[in-house]
C-alpha cells in the first residue's frame, strides 16, 4: 500500500492513477450523482482559481458549514490546496455559536452545503465572503458553480509542510463553549498510515459517511482514510433514506456510534423479536442464511472492519452482534489526539475495553485513574486560548483525557467513567455514572440513560423509552425497567444503588440540545434543565415516576 506525507499528495497520486475512479457519489432526488476523481481534481484546482480571485490568500482560514456531502470533502481539499486553514462548522449549530465560531477563529470565507435549515442559521454569518453550493439550494452572490464557470483550474496547488496548520476543529463538547483544536498536516498522516498498518482493508475500499466530518472521527476515518486509501465515499440522502442507501452501497468498513448501534438492533427486532430470532439462528442452515440476510438488509455484508466510538458501547451489545456475523471494535480516541489512540482490532478485539494502545502512542494513568496520553498527533493547542491548552497538559507533557480508566494485564484500557460526569449524593460519596448506565443500556426497552444524583441520597435514573419500550403499556414497561434496575443494584456498593427511574416526557436530541452532534447526551443540560425536580421525584413512593 502506497504511503502519503499529505491528503494533497495522496489525492493528487490517485487523480493520476486512477482519473476514472468514482470518489464521491452524492443522491440528488433518489439518484447518485458521481465525481469521479478526475472530475472532483478539476473542480478543486477551478476552486483554487476562485478563491485567489475573491482575494483569499494562504494561511487564510475558511469555514464550512455543511452536512457531510460530496462538497464537503472536495470544499476542504480545494481549502487545502490553496494553502488555507479549515474550520468545520458543525450543520445542527444554531445562528449564535455560529457566528462565535467564525469570529473566534477570524474566518476570511465561508463554504455553505447542504442544511437541513440554512434560513435559520443565515444571521449567525458576518461580514465575509459567502460560497453557496446551489445543488443543496444556497444561493449567495458567490457560488461554487459560478466559481467553476468563470475560472480556470489552477497549476498550482499547495504543498503543505508536516508542521503546518491544517485546521482548527471546534469541539461539539459535553460541556462548555466549543474550543479551536490545532491539527498539522503531521497529525492526520501519522494517524492515517498508522491505521493503513494496523487495518487491513480491500484496495480502493468502498466508505458510506454520515456522522458529522465536522467529528474527528468521521474526519480522519472517513474522509482521510478514502483520499490515503483510494476510496469511494457514498453519502446518505436524508434521514429517511439513510437506511436503503446504506444498504444499496454496503461498504468495506463502517463506523457507527454505541446509539446507532442501538437503532439498527432496535429495528431488527422490531422485525424479528428476539425469540424468533434465536430459534432461527439455532438452526444450522437457516441460521447462516439469517445472517446473511440481516447483514445485507444493514448494509454491513462486504465491511470488513466495524467500529463503534464516541462513547461506551454495552458488552451485551457487541455480543448480540456477534451472533449475527457482525464484529464491532470498539475505539478510543478524542479531537485532542486526533484519535490516535486506544483501538481493538480484527483478530484482537476484546469486548468491554477499548483496546491497546496504537503504535506511536504512550499512555498511562494519573495517580486519581485519569487516562493521559502522549504522541506525535496531540493538538497544538486550542486556537487563542493558551490557558486552556496549558490545563490540557501535564508537567511531563501528557494530554489529560478527562476520562477515567484501567489496564488490563494484556494491556486493554477499559473507560470506567469521566472526571467531570462524577457526581457527589447528598452522603457526600462520589459516583461514576457510565458504568451503570452501560448495565441498563443492556435492556431494549430503553434507548438513553442518565444517572444523575446531585442533592439526593441515592442516584436515579432518568430513561427515554425506545421504540420497542414505547410500544408496550405503561404497566409492562415499569416491570421491564425496574427488573433491569433491581438486577443491577445487588452489584453496586450501597451508596450507588438506583433508588429510581424517571421516565422522560421527551427524547432527548441535537434539535433540543440535549444530545451532541456525536450522539452523547449533553449530561451538563439534562441536569440544568431536571436537577431542581429530583428531590420531588426521590420523594414518590413508587418506583417508576413519570416527568409531567
Amino acid at each position: 500500500m502506497e504511503k502519503f506525507s499529505s491528503a494533497l499528495e495522496a489525492f493528487s497520486y490517485w487523480a493520476k492513477k486512477n482519473p476514472n475512479q468514482v470518489f464521491l457519489r452524492q443522491p440528488i432526488n433518489r439518484n447518485f450523482i458521481e465525481y469521479t476523481y478526475k472530475d472532483a481534481d478539476v473542480e478543486i484546482r477551478k476552486m483554487i482559481s476562485g478563491l485567489r480571485n475573491l482575494g483569499i490568500q494562504p494561511g487564510d482560514h475558511i469555514a464550512i458549514l455543511s452536512k457531510n456531502c460530496a462538497h464537503w470533502m472536495m470544499a476542504d481539499l480545494a481549502i487545502m490546496a490553496a494553502g488555507c486553514i479549515s474550520i468545520p462548522i458543525y450543520p445542527t449549530f444554531g445562528a449564535e455559536t455560529i457566528f462565535e465560531i467564525l469570529e473566534h477563529s477570524e474566518s476570511k470565507a465561508i463554504i455553505v452545503g447542504k442544511l437541513d435549515d440554512y434560513a435559520a442559521q443565515q444571521s449567525g454569518i458576518p461580514d465575509i465572503i459567502k460560497i453557496g453550493v446551489e445543488m443543496y439550494g444556497v444561493i449567495e452572490e458567490q457560488t461554487w458553480e459560478k466559481i467553476l464557470a468563470q475560472n480556470e483550474p489552477s497549476e498550482q496547488i499547495h504543498t503543505p509542510q508536516p508542521e503546518d496548520l491544517m485546521t482548527i476543529m471546534y469541539t461539539s463538547g459535553t460541556t462548555g463553549n466549543p474550543k479551536g483544536v490545532m491539527h498539522t498536516y503531521a497529525a492526520f498522516d501519522q494517524l492515517i498510515n498508522t491505521a493503513i498498518d494496523q487495518i487491513k482493508m480491500p484496495p480502493n475500499p468502498r466508505y458510506f459517511s454520515y456522522l458529522p466530518m465536522t467529528h474527528i472521527a468521521e474526519r480522519a476515518g472517513i474522509e482521510m482514510s478514502s483520499i490515503f486509501r483510494g476510496g469511494t465515499v457514498s453519502f446518505p440522502e436524508s434521514l429517511e433514506t439513510f437506511a436503503e442507501d446504506l444498504s444499496s452501497v454496503q461498504p468495506q468498513t463502517f463506523f457507527g456510534v454505541p446509539r446507532i448501534w442501538q437503532k439498527f438492533q432496535e429495528k431488527i427486532l422490531e422485525k424479528m423479536p428476539q425469540k424468533k430470532l434465536d430459534k432461527l439462528l439455532g438452526l444450522p442452515l437457516i441460521g447462516s442464511l439469517v445472517k446473511k440476510k440481516i447483514q445485507k438488509k444493514l448494509g454491513l455484508s462486504a465491511s470488513v472492519v466495524n467500529f463503534s466510538g464516541a462513547a461506551p458501547i454495552a458488552m451485551s451489545l457487541q455480543q448480540w452482534y456477534r451472533k449475527l456475523g457482525i464484529e464491532i471494535n470498539q475505539a478510543y480516541g478524542m479531537t485532542e489526539d486526533c484519535i490516535l489512540s486506544h483501538f481493538n482490532l480484527p483478530g484482537k478485539n476484546k469486548f468491554g475495553t477499548v483496546g491497546r494502545p496504537l503504535p506511536g502512542v504512550t499512555s498511562k494513568l494519573s495517580a486519581d485513574g485519569e487516562i493521559l496520553i502522549r504522541s506525535n498527533c496531540i493538538m497544538k493547542g486550542y486556537y487563542k486560548e493558551p490557558e486552556k491548552t496549558a490545563e490540557m497538559f501535564t508537567e511531563d507533557g501528557f494530554l489529560r483525557t478527562g476520562d477515567i480508566g484501567e489496564f488490563d494485564h494484556d494491556g486493554y484500557l477499559s473507560i470506567t467513567g469521566r472526571v467531570k460526569d462524577q457526581f457527589k449524593t447528598d452522603k457526600g460519596k462520589y459516583i461514576s455514572p457510565a458504568p451503570i448506565e452501560l448495565e441498563i443500556l443492556k435492556n431494549n426497552d430503553v434507548d438513553q440513560v442518565c444517572i444523575v444524583g446531585s442533592g439526593i441520597p441515592q442516584p436515579i435514573a432518568l430513561v427515554v423509552p425506545s421504540e420497542i419500550g414505547k410500544k408496550k403499556s405503561r404497566e409492562e414497561f415499569n416491570q421491564s425497567i425496574w427488573k433491569t434496575i433491581t438486577d443491577i443494584n445487588p452489584s453496586l456498593e450501597a451508596y450507588e444503588k438506583v433508588a429510581k427511574a424517571v421516565v422522560m416526557k421527551e427524547v432527548w436530541s441535537v434539535e433540543n440540545g440535549l444530545m451532541t452532534p456525536s450522539l452523547k447526551v449533553k449530561r451538563n443540560r439534562v441536569e440544568a434543565i431536571h436537577t431542581p425536580m429530583y428531590p420531588e421525584w426521590f420523594k414518590q413512593d413508587v418506583n417508576v415516576v413519570y416527568e409531567n
